[in-house]
C-alpha cells in the first residue's frame, strides 16, 4: 500500500487526523477509504497524469 511507503510524518499525521475525525461520519470515512483504494489501483496500473497534463487541464478549466 502507498501509505506504507510514505515517510513524511506530517503527511501521515494529516491522514491520521482525517481518519479519526471521519469516525464521527461513517459516510465520509467510506468515501475517503474508497477513493484511496481507487487511487492506489490507478497508480499501480499507470493511470496517472504528468505534471504538464495537470497544468494543461487546470489552465483549460480556468480559461487560461
Amino acid at each position: 500500500m502507498l501509505i506504507e511507503k510514505e515517510s513524511d510524518l506530517k503527511v501521515l499525521e494529516a491522514i491520521k487526523t482525517l481518519l479519526l475525525k471521519s469516525e464521527l461520519n461513517p459516510s465520509l470515512k467510506g468515501k475517503l477509504s474508497s477513493r484511496a483504494l481507487n487511487a492506489e489501483d490507478d497508480i499501480k496500473s499507470g493511470n496517472t497524469f504528468t505534471r504538464n497534463e495537470i497544468d494543461l487541464k487546470l489552465n483549460n478549466l480556468l480559461g487560461k
